[in-house]
């Protein structure tokens, strides 16, 4: 589970970035091998002392069209808006500047938990210079150096101890979902759809980020909860439009989701940041329903919807498991279709496969199409097991794991999609070596 937030901020050429590198570094997860899942370089997730939170890099919000100094004073806003920690790093070799300074005043007044970075530490005399900044007025500053790893450990250890305990919300025996997708889509237009579709709102529920709302209502008895992205604060388009700004608030709602509807926009078609929006669904190993939203606006005839089909298979090809639903948040054509998808994506989430059928499955499957000699050796499955569900995640027990390529990989996928379905959900497939 996600511990927090951590933002790291500082003027530019302190060194944020190398330091953000640094403790993505020490990151201990599986790398996700499907083609096609494009990743944001702002974020990312580190792991210490078996506690996990989220990393964003400021220094990689571009913010086009602003005074440098707005620029800067924009992405310490974002972090103070986003995190619950807030990594404020300056550097020895330059010592205190009256940028540090406006940095530091402004960072007073979030109310947030600091831990003050002095970075470029790299011998005893620059070590010494670190307690210049003790005139920042904030804590005591620990001395980093991203350049040659040194003092991650301390750092990573206040960065544990300071995190905010904070109580995630969950809805046992509830249905969760959340919608994402690329600003001005239709998101909002489409939860409001959505609830007055059903016209059986229970309650509205106080969310686990900042002014986040969750909507609790029944559709024949069946409870489910929307889980809303916090609305921005600051007003104005400049913030609204930050792409990346975007993508760091989608996050804590596809967490605590069980199904995420990803929206796209028919009237300006699939952009490049959809991409980005839907990949983070994809590597949460959610259920994931694409909602091609504002069909009244398309100009279509009987052949449009298979060629908009095509061109999102062509674009996502990491979500070809995932259901294509036309709808229009404006009439409500089509949104009630979206509460039964949603119920039959979340089933297949769920769907555990008796052993001894999945063992037949897999082992016809491979007596069908064996898979290709590597390097001289011959792969072999012995058997395989479901080990997980939310992703359903299958282990094949094998001679040699590095033998199972990952186009065979995805055949053996595919064999287990054609037998059980599992429509909505990704599948994880791991390889081991049989003891």
């Amino acid at each position: 589970m996600i511990r927090g937030t951590v933002a790291i901020v500082g003027r530019p050429n302190v060194g944020k970035s190398t330091i953000f590198n640094r403790l993505i570094g020490q990151r201990k997860s599986i790398v996700d091998d499907t083609p096609g899942v494009t990743r944001d370089r702002i974020y990312g997730e580190v792991e210490w002392l078996t506690q996990t939170f989220r990393l964003i890099d400021t220094g990689g919000i571009q913010i086009e069209d602003q005074a440098f100094a707005d620029e800067i004073n924009m992405q310490v806003d974002i972090a103070i808006e986003e995190s619950d920690l807030i990594i404020f790093v300056v550097s020895a070799k330059e010592g205190v500047m009256s940028d540090d300074m406006a940095i530091a005043r402004k960072l007073q007044k979030a109310n947030k938990p600091i831990i003050v970075a002095v970075n470029k530490v790299d011998n005893e005399q620059l070590q010494l210079a670190s307690y210049e900044f003790y005139q920042l007025g904030l804590t005591d500053p620990v001395c980093v150096s991203g350049a040659h790893g040194i003092g991650f450990g301390d750092l990573l250890d206040l960065v544990i101890e300071k995190l905010p305990e904070k109580q995630m919300k969950s809805y046992e025996g509830i249905t969760s979902f959340c919608v994402i997708g690329r600003p001005n889509v239709g998101k909002s237009s489409l939860v409001n759809a959505i609830l007055n579709e059903q016209r059986v709102i229970v309650s509205n529920i106080e969310g686990t980020t900042r002014d986040a709302i969750d909507t609790a209502f029944k559709v024949d008895g069946q409870e489910y909860m929307i889980i809303d992205t916090a609305g921005i604060r600051k007003k104005g388009k400049i913030y609204e439009n930050i792409e990346k700004y975007s993508i760091i608030r989608a996050l804590s709602a596809i967490d605590r989701s069980d199904v995420v509807l990803f929206v796209l926009d028919g009237e300006k078609g699939i952009t490049e940041q959809d991409k980005h929006v839907a990949g983070l669904a994809h590597e949460a190993g959610k259920g994931v329903i694409i909602v091609y939203n504002k069909w009244d606006a398309v100009e279509k005839d009987e052949k449009t919807m298979a060629k908009i089909e095509k061109e999102i298979r062509a674009q996502f090809l990491y979500l070809d498991y995932a259901p294509i639903a036309f709808t229009s948040a404006l009439t409500h054509s089509k949104v009630n279709q979206l509460i039964p998808l949603i119920n039959a994506v979340h089933d297949n989430c769920t769907l555990r496969v008796a052993t001894n059928v999945l063992n037949d499955v897999v082992l016809d499957a491979q007596m069908m199409n064996p898979a290709k000699p590597h390097l001289g050796k011959q792969l072999r499955i012995y058997y395989a097991s479901q080990v997980a569900v939310e992703p359903p995640t299958f282990v094949l027990f094998v001679n040699n794991p590095e033998l199972l390529h990952f186009s065979y990989k995805r055949y053996i996928e595919n064999k287990i999609r054609e037998a059980f379905g599992f429509e909505g959900t990704p599948i994880r497939i791991l390889a081991r070596a049989r003891t």
